[in-house]
């Protein structure tokens, strides 16, 4: 069965796992997953990913796979919120000066621009709109 938001998906896998305390959880790989985790590990929510490639392959799973390391502090998880934003069914798109900070500039937005997958400090900093993808506090 195909998948209708597999940003999302990543996103509630990564809820999950905090809330589970687990270090590492997996994901399906994708271009997006992998510019999402970039943002974020640059931002300093997460420990780090890395893309592994399973031996055989299982009937209904795809090639590789994304290993994200979570990252806590002080047995707390970093990430204490992160939703989705734009949504297949509803795109949300901001331009520069129309986008509003996340809980007044401590957290971050991750969008979607011709310039690449970026936070919304880097956005500002280049003065460029896209997509808004996330927020992540």
């Amino acid at each position: 069965m195909t998948m209708s938001d597999p940003l999302g998906d990543m996103l509630t896998r990564i809820r999950n796992g905090q809330h589970a305390k687990m270090a590492v959880i997996k994901c399906p790989a994708s271009n997006l997953h992998e510019n999402v985790l970039t943002v974020l590990q640059r931002e300093g929510y997460i420990r780090g990913f890395s893309k592994i490639v399973p031996e055989k392959k299982v009937k209904g799973q795809g090639g590789q796979m994304l290993q994200i390391e979570l990252k806590y502090f002080e047995g707390v998880p970093v990430i204490r919120e992160i939703k989705r934003v734009s949504k297949p069914g509803r795109r949300v798109y901001s331009q520069i000066s129309d986008l509003k900070r996340v809980y007044n500039g401590l957290g971050i937005a991750i969008l979607s621009t011709p310039s690449g997958v970026m936070s919304d400090n880097q956005a500002r900093a280049t003065n460029v709109g896209g997509e808004v993808l996330c927020e992540v506090f």
